[in-house]
Formats: structure tokens, C-alpha cells, sequence
């Protein structure tokens, strides 16, 4: 009891001491705050630095989410562009399609047939297109092919659902196998004619021959043909006069031509159905 009555009034005394007006702390205080706020800074930096991390690992998260958000979309993007151009270009196509067709049939009476080109064989020896129309379409021997540009060349072997073609880039005067081809000048069909026979691979250029030395024929001028011959139906454009000079002998003149059909794009052609041809059985 004695002991306990000590202590009492020693902690009486301390309260009294402490709850009085001070203006300065004892140095048991000071020791112990200073003591504290050591320690305390000691384990506040390290909890600021993984609190730091946890907020930074978290804030890094989101960041990868909304970089796969935005490499989704981009994908997305470049899909839907590739698409659109795809679609814009092939309706460009068919609207110049449209408007040759059109054209074409007020000029002439014959009717397009649109085809596919699946396959094109390079061989020098066996130089064909491949169409994805036969005779199940309605195509025929010794039909013209074309482009929107020019004149392509002729149907050769028709099987039911695809056919060949000959281009007019065979064409060679020294060749039975080969269809020469009876030309004239747009606006000048009355007074120009000669035959286109020849293409020169190492040029790209076809050759006209047997032109009158008063031919008004000139270059620039749009070589077409001229329907004589019963196999290319008249009008259709081969290409332009590149240059003309005198022929081997002297008596006639030859011309460069430039061909209109653009040989290294073929994607798509048209097949030229005359009312003549189509009447006829193959």
C-alpha cells in the first residue's frame, strides 16, 4: 500500500507538472520525440516508396489495357481502309464499265459481255488469257475481246465455262496463226486504211502496213478497226499512231502504233457479241 501510494502521487505530480503552462518540453520529452520521429522518418519513406509502386503498378495496368484497346482498333482501322479502297476502286471500275457500255452501244448495236481474267500463261510459245466464260455464256470462236481502253484480242479455244484468248500482243506477219487485222483513223474512216500485222515485244508497239502514201493517217491519231474482213467488227480501238514512215519497198507507208489495252492489268474484259455472231452456230 505504501508502494502504491508512491506512485501515485509521483503520477499526481507528473500530470500536474505536464498539464501545467510549459514552454518548454523536459528533455525526457525531447529524447522521446526526437527518438520517435527518427524512427518514423526511417519508416515513412520506404511505405511512401511502395505505396509509390503499388499506384504506378496499378496505373501501368490500365495503360496496357488501353494500349490493346487502341491496337484493336487499329487493326480494325486498317481492315476497314483496305476494305473501303477495295470497294471504292471496284465501283469505280464498274461505273467506267457502265459508261463504256453505254457509249458503246450508242455508237454500235452489239452487246458486252463482262468477264473475269483467271489466268494469263506467258509462255512466247502458247501466249494466252484466261476468261471465266465459255460457251455455256454464249461465247463463241473468233469473238473479240476488250477493255474499256482497247481492243484485247480473240477468242481461240471456247470450253463451257472458260474460254482462251489470242491477245493481238501474237500478232506476227510472218505467222498463219495469227489474224491480221483491217484498221482505219477515227474521224477519217473514209480516206485511212491499212492492216495492223505485227507487235514488237521489245517496243510493245504494233505495226500498220499497207497505208497509202496519201493517207491522212498522222500521229496522235486513234486507230480503230475498220470492220472489213468479217472478224473484228468495226470501231473498236486498237491504240494510237506513234510515229508512220515509208514501207520496205517505197510504195506504201507503215505506221507505229501505241496499243490502247493495257496488257500488264487485265482483271477484267469485255466479250463484243456482234448480232452477226450471235446468230451464228460455233
Amino acid at each position: 500500500m505504501f508502494v502504491l501510494m508512491i506512485v501515485f502521487i509521483i503520477f499526481v505530480a507528473v500530470m500536474g507538472f505536464s498539464i501545467g503552462d510549459r514552454k518548454k518540453l523536459t528533455w525526457p520529452e525531447n529524447f522521446a520525440l526526437d527518438t520517435s520521429g527518427f524512427f518514423q522518418q526511417w519508416l515513412y519513406r520506404p511505405a511512401g516508396y511502395v505505396s509509390d509502386l503499388v499506384h504506378d503498378l496499378t496505373h501501368l495496368r490500365e495503360v496496357y489495357k488501353e494500349n490493346e484497346q487502341l491496337r484493336i482498333a487499329a487493326a480494325a482501322y486498317a481492315r476497314d481502309s483496305i476494305k473501303y479502297n477495295f470497294m471504292e476502286a471496284e465501283l469505280k471500275q464498274l461505273q467506267d464499265d457502265l459508261s463504256f457500255t453505254e457509249n458503246q452501244k450508242k455508237l454500235n448495236n452489239y452487246k458486252y459481255l463482262i468477264a473475269q481474267v483467271v489466268a494469263v500463261n506467258n509462255d512466247p510459245y502458247d501466249e494466252t488469257i484466261r476468261i471465266n466464260l465459255g460457251s455455256k455464256d454464249g461465247i463463241k470462236p473468233n469473238m473479240v475481246v476488250v477493255t474499256n481502253k482497247g481492243l484485247v484480242g480473240l477468242t481461240t479455244r471456247v470450253d463451257p465455262f472458260f474460254s482462251s484468248v489470242m491477245p493481238i500482243t501474237k500478232l506476227n506477219v510472218n505467222s498463219t496463226d495469227t489474224k491480221q487485222i483491217a484498221a482505219t483513223v477515227l474521224g477519217k474512216e473514209n480516206d485511212s486504211f491499212g492492216i495492223v500485222d505485227n507487235y514488237d515485244s521489245e517496243t510493245g508497239k504494233l505495226s500498220m502496213s499497207k497505208i497509202s502514201e496519201h493517207d491522212p493517217l498522222k500521229k496522235g491519231d486513234t486507230v480503230i478497226t475498220s470492220g472489213k474482213g468479217n472478224v473484228f467488227p468495226r470501231g473498236v480501238v486498237i491504240g494510237t499512231v506513234d510515229s508512220s514512215q515509208v514501207g520496205d519497198f517505197g510504195l506504201t507507208y507503215t505506221a507505229t502504233i501505241t496499243p490502247a489495252a493495257d496488257f500488264d492489268h487485265l482483271t477484267e474484259v469485255f466479250v463484243v457479241q456482234t448480232p452477226d455472231l450471235g446468230d451464228e452456230t460455233p
